[in-house]
């Protein structure tokens, strides 16, 4: 069965993509500082955050100065996404999930650090969307 996804493009105190699964009845979230690439050579930092509530998908705006993430936010891609009991998954510490975004599309792997409770890294599987001239592409113009 596919679930939502989302990646906001978060201009917060520096840039980074805040990567969010729709996963029991939450938004998992994770932070992504570089973003995630269709090139299955990078392999991408993902942090994981707290979990958002479902309503949070289709938010874009301004996070006001003083709050935590204060900063632009904008949907970078969204979609579906299809995985096999995400919940066993994530206990183990790696997740492979299928997109199909706009911009994010195939097979993906999140990959928990061994003995570490919050990094991960997002990696593109080697398939037919995978890209290695992909270069990561802002929505929102870089605050002047």
């Amino acid at each position: 069965m596919r679930k939502r996804f989302v990646i906001h493009e978060h201009h917060a105190s520096r840039l980074h993509f805040d990567l969010r699964l729709e996963i029991g009845g939450v938004l998992k979230s994770w932070a992504v500082p570089k973003g995630v690439s269709m090139n299955p050579a990078d392999k991408r930092l993902a942090v994981a955050v707290s979990d958002h509530s479902l309503g949070y998908i289709n938010f874009e705006g301004t996070l006001a100065e003083g709050t935590y993430g204060a900063g632009r936010v904008a949907i970078w891609d969204n979609g579906e996404f299809e995985t096999e009991n995400a919940d066993a998954q994530l206990k183990k510490g790696k997740l492979v999930l299928t997109f199909y975004g706009t911009k994010l599309k195939g097979e993906f792997t999140l990959v928990k650090f061994y003995n570490h409770e919050k990094n991960w890294l997002v990696i593109k599987s080697k398939d037919e969307f995978a890209d290695q001239n992909w270069k990561l592409e802002t929505v929102l113009e870089p605050k002047k």
